[in-house]
């Protein structure tokens, strides 16, 4: 995600130089046939100028519907983000070494310090390494950077075991629950009302994680993007034929001004038509995108200082103005 409040003149450059140079030289070939005698080449503006306001409800449309993706994965981050802290703050305050449920006393065995502890650790760690099995499945990172990324926070059996499956946080989350029927079942640190509440909690991931999917695996329809392309393109190319006769009745050589500025309204198209193509897929690692890594890392740090840990990992900065 980008986050300095206006782009670098370097990024507009980048992304707008090869569109320039061909508008360039085509609208340099035009004028040049034009004032040559090729003065059938010139058209009406009245239907150019239709064209383009036509164009231009449909480029808003259809960045309209890219926002919409893009804010929609955002919103499903930040739920993330809070259904996190939800979940590290039921382990460590339901697990607890007494429990008020009568029925439960008989299975109930003692808790050490450490037991819990490490349950805790284990709860807490095991979500973070969902959070970022989440991130790799929807950014297509999960071959090259599992190791570095969600190993660390899972035993070395389970994190093999997770890498081998076709949808490692699905299998996350149930590794999630056989705990807790453990705790609630064989060890009865968890009563009725925590245990329910617990699992609701893993329903609500489990509906935040089949929204990122959705978008992930549903593209934008194609209909729209590829009409939308080509819709301006066929604007940018009228547009210097319309614009002619218009300079040209303006005085001797004026016709020369076709070019600037045919280049420029093109250009203005092309870009609005190029910002809602980038805003399509918020989960492919790209300048535009959802920073969840900078997300999984904040969860990370939340839940860990929630363990007690001192040893924390710095928050994730921008590079190059765009927050990852």
């Amino acid at each position: 995600m980008y986050i300095r409040q206006n782009l670098r003149w370097s990024i507009i450059w980048r992304s707008a130089w090869r569109s320039v140079l061909i508008l360039t030289i085509y609208n340099l070939v035009v004028c040049w046939f034009y004032v040559s005698g090729f003065r059938h080449l010139a058209i009406p503006w009245q239907p150019v100028a239709t064209l383009g306001t036509a164009v231009a409800f449909y480029i808003g449309f259809k960045n309209n519907g890219s926002y919409d993706r893009f804010w929609e994965g955002r919103q499903i981050w930040g739920g993330i983000v809070n259904t996190s802290r939800t979940w590290a703050i039921q382990a460590l305050e339901f697990i607890t070494s007494r429990v008020d449920a009568p029925e439960l006393t008989e299975l109930r065995l003692p808790a050490t310090a450490v037991e819990l502890t490490e349950r805790h650790r284990r709860l807490i760690y095991r979500h973070i390494a969902w959070c970022n099995a989440l991130r790799l499945q929807l950014r297509q990172q999960r071959d090259t950077l599992w190791d570095g990324e969600v190993a660390p926070f899972l035993s070395p059996d389970e994190s093999e075991f997770m890498r081998q499956r076709a949808n490692p946080p699905v299998h996350l989350l149930r590794k999630q629950a056989a705990e807790l029927r453990s705790l609630r079942e064989e060890r009865g640190l968890l009563n009725d009302f925590q245990h329910v509440n617990m699992m609701r909690t893993l329903e609500k991931l489990f509906d935040l994680q089949g929204g990122c999917e959705r978008i992930k695996n549903t593209p934008f329809p194609r209909q729209y993007a590829f009409y939308s392309f080509l819709f301006v393109s066929v604007f940018s190319l009228m547009l210097p034929l319309g614009l002619l006769h218009e300079f040209d009745d303006l005085g001797p050589g004026l016709v020369w001004l076709t070019v600037p500025a045919s280049i420029l309204v093109a250009w203005v198209f092309q870009t609005i038509e190029v910002v809602g193509h980038t805003s399509e897929n918020p989960f492919e690692n790209q300048m535009n995108d959802v920073p969840m890594q900078a997300l999984c890392r904040t969860i990370e740090i939340d839940l860990r200082e929630m363990l007690g840990e001192t040893a924390l990992p710095p928050k994730i900065e921008p590079v190059g103005d765009v927050l990852l």
